[in-house]
């Protein structure tokens, strides 16, 4: 079906995070050993105990100088893979800054792009994506407008709150990617808690 256009976000949808925020938040003496390894405890555990700016430094220091450890969901690369076999189109669109709030002025974007590269996303004889098919938006509003560009029939995310914007395009179905089964399902849209069972959804879709 070659009109069929899918939008993916990248941060915690395409890439995980779980257990480098643990890693990298221990080198740095700002958790214990205890602690869940999963991205949200590291963030909620800082909150809680009053430290909001080394929360934003860490992320600054994760999506720049450690992005390159992170790894993908699995499931994630046979889905790519499954829409260049099926002629579908797919889109990275994520709300995406260029350089962190504060601390040291990594190029997220870059930092993004090259970990896309580096896990084999562009390569010949496998997914094939190109570049002109990423979008790192500054803002959730050009998020939003960049789904809207690109027609997008789908659009993949972690965040129900962003597939329920009341902007959010009328004819975009929205597919809430829970894996660690955190949410609630919703008429808003179709929760799946795994790549395996995104891709299973679009077999009775094509």
């Amino acid at each position: 079906m070659a009109s069929l256009r899918i939008g993916i976000d990248f941060d915690n949808t395409i890439i995980c995070y779980n257990g480098i925020f643990h890693k990298v938040a221990l080198e740095k003496k700002l958790i214990t050993q205890e602690l869940s390894s999963n991205k949200m405890e590291v963030r909620n555990y800082l909150r809680k105990i009053g430290k909001e700016d080394e929360w934003t430094k860490l992320q600054g220091e994760v999506y720049g100088l450690h992005l390159k450890n992170a790894k993908p969901f699995p499931g994630v690369k046979e889905f790519f893979l499954y829409c260049k076999q099926q002629d579908i189109s797919l889109y990275i669109i994520s709300h995406k800054t260029r350089y962190p709030y504060i601390g040291p002025e990594y190029d997220l974007h870059k930092a993004a792009y090259n970990w896309l590269n580096f896990q084999g996303f562009s390569d010949s004889g496998k997914t094939e994506f190109s570049d002109k098919n990423i979008f790192f938006e500054l803002t959730k509003s050009d998020k939003m407008k960049r789904i809207l560009e690109m027609k997008c029939n789908y659009f993949i995310d972690d965040l129900p709150e962003f597939l329920c914007e009341k902007n959010f395009p009328s004819f975009t179905n929205r597919i809430l990617f829970d894996p660690n089964n955190r949410h609630y399902d919703s008429s808003d849209y179709q929760r799946m808690t795994s790549w395996k069972d995104i891709k299973c959804n679009f077999y009775n879709i094509i």
